[in-house]
């Protein structure tokens, strides 16, 4: 399976902050906002990461992970020149997809909690239809909206609605079988000129194809739109790591954990770092027990 970070967009509600940098490379706490949805894609287990960002902020990235080697894994780049909607991301990876499955991360999104990593793992195997993952939010009237029965089964999905029909928002991380880019050309703007996500997914679900998985309560989803939801994430971030003395998304731990790297590739990534409290941390799991 390939997986897609959308890093587009102007970022324009978390102005002045993204005037010159793009909010995907802000930080949360100690580290860019992007670390968070590359750490998720890698527990997965996918490895061949396409990201899609502005004209103005692709070299950035490339600075950032460079082609990925360095963490076992194989980054490539697309330019969105300007946001057109979510669906927009299968019909610029078109080639880097190449009729395979593909999960698609938003840029923006941070997902953490127990179980996680067996989560998406068992998603990753996907070669028929789309899963999205619901997670029970107080104000559903921002996100787009799953209506589900008793049974669990998704009836209706709906953007945005003024009166929606349950608390379960969808989330930015979406599974979807090698249908995905001939669906999304088959999509129509909507009244706000974008292709929509929801209306991708319906098509899906008129297949009778959208699975949903229902986040728990012992699962955090955190969007960071506005400065205070990426100031409360940094808050969140910074409390566990502080109670831990574990990182969250840390790509390096990751890959090494994961055994994309050696030791010895470990290493040297702890080496190219400057003295600093991450290369502490780097350096402490050389000694510690994983847990």
């Amino acid at each position: 399976m390939k997986g897609i970070i959308l890093a587009g967009g102007s970022g324009s509600r978390l102005a002045p902050l993204t005037n010159v940098v793009c909010k995907q490379l802000l930080p949360i706490y100690d580290k860019p906002l992007v670390y968070y949805p590359l750490s998720v894609l890698m527990l997965a287990g996918i490895r061949e990461i396409l990201i899609i960002t502005t004209p103005r902020d692709k070299c950035a990235f490339e600075a950032l992970f460079k082609d990925g080697a360095h963490l076992g894994l194989k980054i490539s780049y697309q330019v969105q020149d300007k946001p057109r909607g979510i669906p927009e991301a299968f019909i610029l990876g078109e080639s880097f997809i190449d009729n395979k499955p593909v999960c698609l991360i938003l840029g923006d999104n941070i997902f953490y909690g127990e179980g996680l990593p067996a989560y998406l793992k068992n998603l990753t195997s996907l070669q028929t239809g789309a899963c999205l993952f619901g997670y029970y939010v107080k104000d559903p009237e921002r996100y787009g909206v799953a209506e589900i029965n008793d049974e669990g089964k998704v009836l209706s999905i709906e953007e945005k609605p003024k009166n929606p029909k349950s608390n379960y928002a969808i989330t930015g991380l979406y599974f979807y079988d090698n249908q995905v880019v001939t669906l999304a050309k088959q999509l129509k703007p909507s009244k706000r000129g974008e292709l929509e996500i929801s209306d991708l997914n319906n098509e899906y679900l008129k297949q009778n194809n959208l699975h949903l998985e229902i986040m728990g309560r012992g699962m955090a989803w955190l969007d960071t739109g506005t400065h205070e939801s990426l100031h409360d994430a940094s808050k969140f971030v910074e409390v566990i790591e502080s109670r831990q003395g574990l990182k969250i998304a840390c790509i390096e731990e990751i890959a090494y954990r994961l055994k994309y790297i050696s030791k010895a590739q470990y290493l040297q990534l702890i080496e190219e770092y400057p003295q600093s409290q991450y290369r502490a941390y780097l350096e402490s799991l050389l000694t510690r027990e994983f847990v």
